[in-house]
């Protein structure tokens, strides 16, 4: 099984920029999806039928905002939409599917950028979350956690640790929450088997960043330590530009 975990930056742009006839070419058996900006009826879903991808779309209520999805050559024995926790559901951040006994949930974690009030959020977030998944993991413990996480975890996975030190997406108590969540029982599939550096998956539209490589490493597929035996290959592929992001991927 492949998955490809991708932050679209709105699935309509990326549409446009020649999105479904790289999943053609892909042929991966998974997509998550971040950031799709669009509920389901604002987009032609018989291009992904005709592809054979059943698809599931967990939206932000409010439109052009964040937004998460699944889309998968086989159907689901499950798809459980959100937390079940209205004030954190809202934005449309989290959708888990489940294939016999894994599950594979495609989530999109707030970013801080804009602001202390954001900021805040993103660490009350952080901890709901970690709750949460410590809660499923209880029932689902094969778990593969594909998505944006708005947050580097160590100076190899951005261009300028020095710089940045003090920005949202790399600050001590983002990147210390992402040890810990590591230390509870997953593994960063990329790192398994790429210890290279200037390995990113975002960049600024600004100043020229991705021509220069100027990243950060922000998307991740964490793979539950129970079925790491599992594992055959990751990657990041830096080549494909439908977004400010370029998909991550796993084999199991």
């Amino acid at each position: 099984m492949q998955i490809v975990s991708y932050n679209v930056n709105g699935i309509r742009s990326a549409i446009g920029k020649g999105l479904l006839t790289w999943m053609e070419q892909r042929k991966a058996d998974v997509y998550c999806f971040q950031e799709t900006k669009a509920h389901s009826n604002q987009v032609d879903t018989s291009l992904f039928e005709l592809f054979g991808y059943n698809h599931y779309w967990f939206s932000a209520q409010k439109k052009g905002y964040s937004g998460v999805a699944i889309f998968s050559k086989h159907k689901p024995d499950h798809v459980e939409f959100g937390f079940g926790d209205k004030k954190f559901d809202e934005e449309g951040r989290i959708i888990r599917a489940d294939f016999g006994d894994t599950s594979i949930i495609s989530v999109y974690i707030p970013s801080g950028t804009s602001g202390e009030e954001r900021q805040a959020f993103k660490m009350k977030w952080l901890d709901f979350f970690n709750e949460y998944i410590d809660t499923l993991k209880t029932k689902k413990s094969n778990l593969i956690i594909c998505g944006d996480y708005n947050i580097c975890h160590q100076p190899i996975d951005i261009h300028d640790p020095v710089g940045n030190k003090n920005s949202s997406g790399f600050l001590p108590e983002e990147r210390q929450w992402l040890s810990g969540f590591l230390e509870s029982g997953f593994v960063d599939s990329f790192r398994r088997f790429h210890p290279e550096p200037h390995q990113y998956s975002w960049w600024t539209f600004r100043h020229n960043a991705r021509a220069q490589n100027k990243g950060w490493r922000i998307d991740y597929c964490l793979v539950h330590e129970k079925i790491t035996e599992r594992l055959l290959d990751s990657g990041i592929h830096q080549d494909i530009v439908h977004s400010d992001h370029c998909p991550v991927w796993v084999e199991i």
